[in-house]
C-alpha cells in the first residue's frame, strides 16, 4: 500500500488548548488508523492563528518542545510531523476563503483533518460584546466548516471546540432549550442566534428565556451547528464526520488561568476526534473522550 501523506489544520493554534493540540496530533498520529496503525506516511499540520509573529514562534517552540523531542515526533527530529504556520482569522470570511484557496492548491487531493479551536471570551455583556462574540465563535466557526469541509477527503474529520457552558441547562427558558434540541438545520441554529441577538438589543434576553452571556450561547450555537453539518453530511454519504466537544476548564488565558485541566489533558478529547478510534461516531456533543448529553 502507498504511504499517504495526511493534512491537517487547527485554528487558534499559537497558544494554549490550540497549540496543544498540535502538539498531541504530532504525539498521536504515528500510532493512529490515519498513519495506518504505524505504516503510512508523513502528517502535515498547518498551524493556524491570526497573529504572524505568535504563529511563527508557537511553530519555533515546537521544535524545542520536550515531549515532541523525547518522542522524535517532527521530521527535523527524524519523525513524521512537519508543522507550517498560516495567516488565519475566522472572523473575516474572506480569510477563511484564502486558507481554503490555498489549501485547494497545494493539496489538490484533499485534507483530513480540521479543528476549528479559535475563539474569543470577552469580558462584559451589551450588544456589541455579543456581536463580536458570536461573529467570531458562531458565525467563524461557521465559516471554517463551510468552507473548509469540502476539502476534507472520505474518512476524514471535522471537530469543532463547543464546551460544556454551551449545555442545554436551566440557563435557558424550556422554549429555547426546546428549539436548540430540535434542531436539525444549520439555517435552525443561526435563527436561534439572530434572536438572541435581537432579544439583547431590546433588552429583553431575560424575558425571551436567553441568559445574559454571550459566550455560553455562541458555544451552544457550535454545538447545535455541527450536530446539523454532521446530518447533512450523513446524507450526503460524504464519509467525512462530524463532531464538536468541549476540552474541559483548562488553564488558559482564556480562563484567566483558573482551569483544573492542563492544556495537554484539554488537548485529549478534539486530538480523539481528530485521529483517534471513534467507532464512526459523528453528529456528537464529546467531553472526557466519550459522548455525553448535550
Amino acid at each position: 500500500m502507498p504511504h499517504i501523506s495526511r493534512i491537517a489544520a487547527v485554528t487558534g493554534a499559537n497558544k494554549g488548548i490550540g497549540l496543544a493540540i498540535v502538539r498531541n496530533l504530532a504525539l498521536q498520529y504515528p500510532s493512529s488508523a490515519f498513519n495506518n496503525n504505524g505504516g503510512g506516511g508523513p502528517l502535515l499540520i498547518y498551524l493556524c492563528a491570526r497573529d504572524p509573529k505568535r504563529g511563527q514562534e508557537a511553530v519555533e517552540s515546537l521544535a524545542g518542545d520536550a515531549q515532541l523531542t523525547a518522542a522524535k515526533a517532527l521530521v527535523q527530529q527524524g519523525g513524521l510531523t512537519t508543522v507550517r504556520y498560516f495567516g488565519l482569522d475566522i472572523g473575516r470570511t474572506e480569510s477563511v476563503r484564502d486558507f481554503a484557496g490555498f489549501l485547494a492548491k497545494e493539496h489538490p487531493g484533499g485534507i483530513d483533518m480540521v479543528v476549528n479551536n479559535a475563539g474569543v471570551a470577552m469580558d462584559g455583556f451589551d450588544i456589541n460584546v455579543v456581536k463580536e462574540t458570536l461573529q467570531c465563535n458562531y458565525y467563524g466557526t461557521l465559516a471554517a466548516t463551510r468552507v473548509l469541509l469540502p476539502l476534507i477527503r472520505p474518512g476524514g474529520r471535522l471537530v469543532n471546540l463547543a464546551s460544556m457552558v454551551g449545555h442545554l441547562n436551566a440557563k435557558y427558558s424550556d422554549g429555547i432549550r426546546s428549539a436548540f434540541a430540535e434542531s436539525r438545520t444549520v439555517d435552525d441554529v443561526t435563527t436561534l442566534m439572530e434572536s438572541f441577538t435581537e432579544a439583547v438589543a431590546q433588552g429583553k434576553e431575560k424575558e425571551r428565556g436567553w441568559p445574559s452571556a454571550a459566550y455560553a450561547v455562541s458555544k451552544s450555537g457550535i454545538t447545535g451547528m455541527t450536530r446539523a453539518v454532521a446530518l447533512e453530511e450523513g446524507r450526503k454519504g460524504s464519509g467525512v464526520l462530524v463532531n464538536s466537544c468541549c476540552p474541559g476548564y483548562v488553564d488558559t488565558d482564556m480562563t484567566k488561568h483558573k482551569g483544573s485541566k492542563s492544556v495537554d489533558e484539554g488537548a485529549q478529547t478534539p486530538v480523539l476526534l481528530a485521529c483517534g478510534d471513534i467507532g464512526g461516531t459523528s453528529g456528537e456533543f464529546w467531553q472526557h473522550e466519550k459522548v455525553i448529553e448535550w
